[in-house]
């Protein structure tokens, strides 16, 4: 039987709180990127400033890439990459873990919730479609759908090609139509 849970564990960009089995690990987790070595970085990849005594060399925790402290001055949370604090960012990565976070602090949190959902599976809309509680599960790899009295198979996430939000397409009660 495979161990769950998660540690502590101390990596090149900072604490981070990994799973301690890594077929446990969450399918929107990413990996730590190659940090390009010290010795590969003489000056700053935006800015093109010498690193020196005064202008030292960081990396950003997202790419792995080398600038100067001007130039990685932001510090966001990764969650992606399991950082427990939030890190250095260059501009190019900020943007893009800005809108991630956005996302999970959005999206993922409400399915983690739950929310009901109308589920049609023929293709077509009627008054017969079933309403269900759609649910991610703790380790974000599958959907759950269940109501008071049917249970759908669950949905990997890792079976799902495309997603599309319809925010016009609720119904009267509130509800979202949802349609596989």
């Amino acid at each position: 039987m495979a161990e769950k849970g998660k540690m502590l564990q101390k990596g090149k960009g900072g604490m981070r709180m990994v799973p301690v089995n890594e077929s446990s690990a969450s399918p929107f987790t990413l990996p730590e990127p190659f940090w390009i070595p010290d010795a590969q970085c003489q000056s700053c990849i935006q800015c093109q400033g010498k690193f020196d005594f005064l202008n030292r060399r960081h990396h950003c925790r997202r790419c792995g890439k080398c600038f100067c402290d001007t130039c990685s001055s932001t510090k966001l949370s990764l969650p992606r990459m399991l950082y427990v604090d939030p890190v250095r960012h260059c501009a190019g990565c900020t943007g893009i873990s800005k809108k991630e976070n956005d996302f999970f602090e959005k999206h993922v949190k409400a399915l983690l919730a739950g929310g009901s959902f109308h589920v049609n599976q023929s293709g077509e809309t009627n008054d017969n479609d079933t309403v269900f509680v759609c649910k991610l599960s703790p380790d974000h790899r599958h959907l759950h759908f269940e109501n008071a009295n049917r249970r759908l198979d669950d949905i990997s996430m890792t079976d799902i090609d495309a997603v599309q939000i319809w925010t016009e397409e609720n119904d009267s009660d509130g509800m979202w139509v949802l349609e596989f």
